[in-house]
C-alpha cells in the first residue's frame, strides 16, 4: 500500500492521511532498525570482561637446577608468562654458562627481561612483568662488605 500511495500522493489524488502513513512507516521501519540493534548489543554485551577481573595472579617460580638438562622446563616456565628466579650455585660454571646463553635467547624470543640479582643468581622475566630497578654488584668487593 506504500507503492500506491506514492504514486497517488505524487498524482495529488490522496490526501493528507499517505503522508501521516508512510510517516508510520518510517516511524516502524526505525524502531524495528533500533531494535535489532538493541538485541545486537545485548548479544555481544557479555563478550566484555572487566578489567579488573581479568587480571590474573602471577606467580614466581624459584628454581635450582642441578644440571643443563633442566633449562628446557625453565624456558616453558617463561613462554608461560611466569617469572622465574634461576640458582645456579648447584651447577659447574660452564653449565651456567650455557644456561644463561639458553635463556638469554629465549628471554630475547618472548621481549623479556633478565637480571643477576646476586652470586649465580639470575631472575628472568617474561614481557607481561615489569621490573625496576637494579642490583648492583658491590659484593665483589669483599673488604666493603665485611665492614
Amino acid at each position: 500500500m506504500g507503492v500506491m500511495a506514492r504514486i497517488m500522493g505524487y498524482l495529488g489524488l490522496s490526501s493528507d492521511e499517505v503522508y501521516e502513513e508512510e510517516y508510520e512507516d518510517q516511524r516502524q521501519q526505525r524502531n524495528e532498525m533500533d531494535e535489532e540493534q538493541n538485541v545486537h548489543q545485548k548479544k555481544h554485551k557479555n563478550n566484555v570482561v572487566s578489567l579488573q577481573h581479568a587480571k590474573e595472579q602471577v606467580k614466581m617460580v624459584l628454581v635450582e637446577p642441578k644440571a643443563y638438562e633442566e633449562v628446557q622446563d625453565i624456558a616453558d616456565h617463561l613462554r608461560s608468562r611466569r617469572p622465574v628466579i634461576i640458582n645456579l650455585q648447584r651447577v659447574s660454571s660452564e653449565q651456567a654458562k650455557r644456561i644463561i646463553d639458553f635463556l638469554s635467547g629465549t628471554i630475547y624470543a618472548i621481549n623479556g627481561d633478565i637480571q643477576k640479582v646476586g652470586s649465580n643468581i639470575f631472575m628472568c622475566a617474561p614481557d607481561n612483568v615489569s621490573v625496576q630497578g637494579e642490583i648492583t654488584d658491590w659484593l665483589a668487593d669483599e673488604d666493603t662488605y665485611m665492614r
